[in-house]
């Protein structure tokens, strides 16, 4: 097996989420996915726990790292959900920009499954926690934190789903702003 070929992680992702498209993620196996790969199951553990985590892998991470720079790098004046907003746009240029399609067949893979489903909810509170402790670090207080957080992860999955359907080819940041848009006239809508 041409285990010397580069982004070992990629091929094993990509390969993942074929298997998983075409027969289902509780029928395909890691040594299935290894060998679509063209790569070893040991080298598949040298990079996952699990076949769970080559759908999810270190992206979550990389993506809560990026959003809590940005967020730190706004300027005090900034609001404490348009700073979320930019981690979020800015995490969007970075990582998810040229993989439309596979971010589309991951989202229907983990729409067709409760436990992938249960493992994503987990990775919108890291994202979360990771928001609040970045806003935090700007003074901002933990209410207030907490609630531009989850209007954050908010944004971000209706955003993350429009833009994996559109057929338009608009950049994720604009869904992400057009999803803020939204909220804001959902709010300017209640009623006391």
């Amino acid at each position: 097996m041409p285990r010397w070929e580069p982004d070992a992680v990629g091929r094993l992702q990509a390969a993942a989420i074929d298997l998983f498209a075409e027969q289902g993620f509780e029928r395909t196996t890691v040594a299935e996915i290894a060998e679509r790969a063209g790569l070893t199951k040991r080298t598949f553990f040298n990079h996952f726990a699990d076949k769970r985590e080559a759908l999810f892998g270190p992206v979550s991470e990389r993506q809560r790292e990026l959003v809590a720079a940005e967020i730190a790098a706004c300027a005090g004046s900034v609001s404490p959900v348009d700073a979320v907003l930019r981690g979020l746009q800015a995490a969007a240029d970075a990582m998810f920009e040229e993989r439309r399609a596979a971010v589309a067949r991951r989202r229907e893979i983990i729409d067709a499954n409760p436990e992938l489903r249960e493992r994503e909810w987990g990775k919108r509170a890291a994202l979360a926690d990771a928001i609040v402790e970045a806003l935090r670090a700007r003074g901002v207080d933990s209410g207030t934190a907490l609630l531009a957080a989850g209007v954050g992860v908010l944004v971000q999955q209706m955003a993350m789903r429009t833009w994996a359907e559109a057929a338009d080819g608009r950049p994720l940041r604009e869904h992400l702003s057009d999803a803020l848009l939204s909220l804001h006239a959902v709010i300017g809508q209640r009623s006391v």
